[in-house]
C-alpha cells in the first residue's frame, strides 16, 4: 500500500462546514466563446455555507483549532466587502460562537451600495459585531488592532480566537487547499481526466499555495497560474513562496513545490484591488451569458479574465487538445455592492 504523502493533514482538528467534494464540470459554451482550450470549472462557489466560496475550506481548519482551544468568539479582519468575513460570521453561527469583524478601508468608495449591500448586509443579518479600521493596506496594523479587540473581549470573560490574515500568522487556512488538491486529484483520476493548467485567484495566497503544494505532493506537474487580485506579481511572488515553507512546517514534510512552480499574472489587476476593468467586465459577462456562472469584480471576475487569456494561449501550444481548469472561489454577494458601477458599464457594452 502506498503511503499518503498528505497523511499529516489528519493531525489537525477540523469542523465540517462545506458541501464537498464540490462539482467538477465542463463549460462547453464558454470554451466555444473563448476559442481556446477546453474549459473546466471546480465549483468552490458551491461550498454551501452562507452562499459559498473558497474561504470555507480554510475556516474548517481555523474553526477546528478554535473549538479545540475552547474559544467562544471568532475575530477576523478584511475589506468592507470581504467574502472571508461573511463566511467567518456564518461559520461562527454554525458552531454556536460569537463573531467580531473588522472592516478595512481598502476600496475608496462612498457609494451606499458598497457600504451597506452585498456582504455587509449579510454580516449584519447574521449578527456580527462590526469594527472599522481606517487603513486599507496595513496588514500588520490591522492584525494588531484585531488582537487589541481580542484583549478587550478577554477582559470581559470571553475566549476569543483570532484569524490573522497577515503573512506572520500561522496560515492554517492553506491546509484547506492542500486538502482540496487531494479532492481534485481523486476527481480527475475517477474520470480519467487530465488538466494541462489550473487558473486560480491569488490574494492572501493561501488558496494558490495550498493547492499547488498539494498537487505537487500528489505527483501532478501541471502549471498552476495565480491571477493577482490584490497586489502585483513582484509583491505576490515572495508571499506564495513563503507559504510553501509555512505549509511544509505545518505538515512536517519537505515542500514538493518550488519557486519555479510559481506562475503569476497581474495583467488584470489594474486599476487595483476591488476595482473593475474592461477585461474583467467582459469576463463577468462571458461567464454569465454563456454558462450562467456568476463571478464578481474583486476576485473571481478577474481570475475569469485570466482564465480566458490562458485558454487562448494554451491552444497555441503543440500537442493534443488542451484542458484548463478554473477554480471558482465564489464572491457572488459582492456583485450587488458594485451595482452602480456594473450597471453603468453594462449599459455601454454589447451582449456577449
Amino acid at each position: 500500500m502506498h503511503q499518503d504523502p498528505l497523511g499529516t493533514l489528519s493531525r489537525y482538528p477540523t469542523v465540517t462546514l462545506s458541501h464537498s467534494p464540490t462539482p467538477l464540470e465542463a463549460l462547453p459554451n464558454l470554451s466555444r466563446h473563448a476559442g481556446g482550450a477546453n474549459i473546466w470549472i471546480k465549483r468552490d462557489d458551491c461550498t454551501g455555507l452562507a452562499l459559498g466560496g473558497n474561504k470555507v475550506r480554510k475556516l474548517e481548519y481555523y474553526v477546528g483549532e478554535a473549538r479545540a482551544q475552547g474559544a467562544d468568539t471568532l475575530l477576523i479582519t478584511g475589506a468592507v466587502q470581504s467574502n472571508y468575513i461573511r463566511m467567518t460570521v456564518a461559520a461562527a453561527r454554525r458552531c454556536g460562537m460569537d463573531c467580531h469583524v473588522q472592516l478595512e478601508e481598502r476600496v475608496a468608495s462612498p457609494d451606499p451600495n458598497y457600504r451597506n449591500s452585498g456582504n455587509v448586509l449579510l454580516d449584519r443579518l447574521m449578527g456580527a459585531t462590526i469594527h472599522s479600521y481606517p487603513v486599507g493596506e496595513d496588514e500588520a496594523g490591522a492584525d494588531r488592532n484585531l488582537h487589541r479587540i481580542a484583549d478587550s473581549l478577554r477582559a470581559q470573560g470571553k475566549s476569543p480566537y483570532v484569524i490573522a490574515l497577515g503573512p506572520g500568522g500561522k496560515q492554517l487556512g492553506a491546509l484547506g487547499y492542500v486538502h482540496a488538491a487531494r479532492e481534485l486529484h481523486r476527481q480527475l483520476a475517477g474520470r480519467d481526466l487530465t488538466m494541462d493548467e489550473i487558473v486560480v485567484a491569488t490574494g492572501s495566497g493561501q488558496t494558490h499555495a495550498g493547492l499547488l503544494f498539494g498537487l505537487r505532493a500528489l505527483g501532478h506537474t501541471l502549471r498552476v497560474t495565480g491571477i493577482c487580485v490584490r497586489r502585483n506579481a513582484k509583491l505576490q511572488y515572495p508571499r506564495v513562496r513563503d507559504l510553501f515553507g509555512k505549509i511544509s512546517s505545518l505538515l512536517e514534510i519537505a515542500s514538493p513545490a518550488t519557486e519555479a512552480d510559481i506562475h503569476l499574472d497581474d495583467d488584470f489587476l489594474a486599476p487595483g484591488y476591488g476595482k473593475l476593468n474592461p477585461a474583467t467586465l467582459r469576463a463577468i459577462q462571458a461567464a454569465a451569458q454563456s454558462e450562467g456562472i456568476l463571478t464578481d469584480p474583486v476576485y473571481s471576475g478577474k481570475s475569469m479574465a485570466g482564465l480566458l487569456h490562458r485558454a487562448q494561449a494554451l491552444v497555441q501550444t503543440p500537442g493534443p487538445e488542451k484542458n484548463v481548469l478554473f477554480i471558482h472561489t465564489g464572491g457572488a454577494p459582492s456583485i450587488f455592492a458594485y451595482e452602480p458601477e456594473l450597471t453603468g458599464a453594462l449599459e455601454g457594452s454589447s451582449a456577449v
